[in-house]
């Protein structure tokens, strides 16, 4: 049978309110009491009610994160640095994966409602217009990370995408070459990236083909794809830079199945250095985001929110790095 409230108060010798006290850490009891509580709780194994807790408290201790697909590396790295952060703060997390789809995000957005989550860590890209204005009426403390959603009025953690284009670019023309690639997820994230490649290879005065230029879903297979398609033209790229490490890594497999030698005939630069990167071969050059800084940022920003309901939002921009590893060479052809 399940452990009550009412088994803990009986045990303890005390009224429900105060074991209610203890629980919420609210009110004015003896250390000794709350001691006692807390130990009759444990021997018990009392598990207390979410449910019952937020309607005394408000609050239930937990965070909603979305993220679009916990298979990518980089997001499972971002969930990790989360849930470290909040179990420290107190704060449990609860983690879903949406596909890229505003489907799946409603479903899921509307479980974190029904379960009284504090706080939402948003990591996804949302289209659905009617749902942003459905998210944006509850009142919810929301922090977007590594995502623009310029119609949402809320706190927001990234990395510079268009610096981090800027930079791949940059390396790339400095290591000789003209003519290069890109191949970029379909979402806001990768358009500051490829704005970022642009500016570069127009202070270059580099020639920009926008057919050297592929968006595509984020995978390794159609990165793939993508590689093949561009180093099949006749005046193909001499080096790729691809918006994200999947993509990177299928834009090597293309290369591989082509016999185009990676890094002396065909430079490939990602992004995100996740541990793809690492254990690539070549080993693969990187645009890296400084991750466990912007959770612990975006932590502490939504964790504000939620305890003293600040209604002034926060955008802030974090600084990208080039990790240079063996999948870029200086042009020899």
């Amino acid at each position: 049978m399940k452990v009550t409230i009412y088994d803990v108060a009986e045990k303890a010798g005390v009224s429900i309110a105060t074991v209610s006290k203890v629980i919420n850490n609210t009110g004015r009891i003896s250390e000794k009491t709350r001691k006692k509580v807390q130990e009759i709780m444990e021997q018990l194994h009392y598990e207390p009610s979410m449910v019952a807790s937020a309607l005394t408290s408000k609050r239930t201790g937990t965070i909603g994160l979305l993220v679009p697909d916990i298979a990518n590396p980089f997001f499972a790295e971002v969930a990790r640095n989360f849930e470290d952060y909040a179990q420290k703060l107190g704060f449990g997390l609860v983690i879903c994966s949406t596909d890229g789809k505003d489907e799946k995000a409603r479903l899921y957005l509307s479980l974190l409602m029904r379960k009284q989550v504090d706080g939402l860590i948003i990591t996804t890209y949302i289209k659905d217009a009617d749902l942003l204005d459905q998210l944006m009426q509850r009142q919810i403390p929301i922090v977007l990370f590594s995502v623009d959603i310029p119609t949402l009025s809320v706190n927001a953690v990234s990395v510079d995408d268009y610096k981090g284009g800027l930079q791949a670019t940059n390396y790339l023309l400095s290591l000789g070459h003209k003519r290069i690639g890109v191949i970029a997820e379909d979402l806001s994230r990768s358009s500051y990236r490829i704005q970022g490649y642009k500016e570069a290879m127009k202070q270059a005065e580099a020639k920009i083909m926008e057919s050297n230029i592929i968006s595509t879903k984020a995978t390794v297979k159609n990165g793939e794809a993508a590689a093949q398609q561009l180093l099949k033209k006749k005046d193909r790229p001499t080096a790729i830079f691809a918006c994200n490490d999947l993509l990177a890594i299928g834009a090597m497999e293309a290369a591989r199945k082509l016999d185009i030698k990676i890094p002396e005939e065909l430079s490939i630069i990602g992004f995100d250095n996740t541990i793809l990167a690492e254990i690539a071969n070549p080993s693969l050059t990187s645009v890296s985001q400084p991750i466990k800084e912007m959770a612990n940022q975006a932590m502490t920003v939504l964790v504000e929110e939620i305890e003293n309901e600040q209604s002034s939002k926060q955008r802030v921009f974090m600084l990208p790095e080039l990790v240079i590893r063996n999948s870029t060479a200086r042009l020899s052809l």
